[in-house]
């Protein structure tokens, strides 16, 4: 199993990231979207960085999530390599993550994309019967 894929768009970049788990596939959309912004080998995981969200739904879980690692880029100025998801559910969705990474360098961390936001056009989650995996399809905003 690919652990993520980048598909054609036009303007903005589009991905499909894949898991055994839903936390496995929340996990592989966050290095999908990091690596669209700076290349993972160049990130030390220095750091950890704690997230905690609650939604109904998981797509609404997801959305958050991601758009939370971008708010945590902007406003920590840390660049991320390492994305550990567990999810429950009891209700409601609830997600507890750690996030590793370091502080940006820019003698280090050459920057291929400013992800602006992450959109709700096309964005979706499903588990494919055939293969029993889960499959999130995002586009970002760059």
């Amino acid at each position: 199993m690919i652990p993520f894929e980048y598909l054609e768009h036009t303007a903005d970049v589009k991905f499909r990231a894949y898991g055994v788990t839903p936390e496995e596939m929340l996990s592989n959309a966050a290095a999908a979207l990091f690596k669209t912004m700076v290349d993972p080998a160049t990130v030390q995981i220095l750091e950890t960085w704690k997230v905690e969200l609650e939604a109904p739904e998981l797509e609404d879980l997801a959305y958050q999530w991601l758009s939370e690692i971008v708010f945590l880029f902007e406003t920590e100025s840390a660049v991320f390599a390492s994305f550990r998801v567990q999810l429950r559910q009891n209700g409601s969705w609830k997600l507890a993550a750690e996030i590793g990474g370091e502080r940006i360098d820019l003698k280090r961390h050459a920057f291929e994309n400013e992800v602006k936001a992450i959109t709700m056009h096309q964005f979706q989650i499903k588990k494919n019967e055939k293969n029993d995996l889960w499959c999130i399809q995002v586009i970002l905003d760059v």
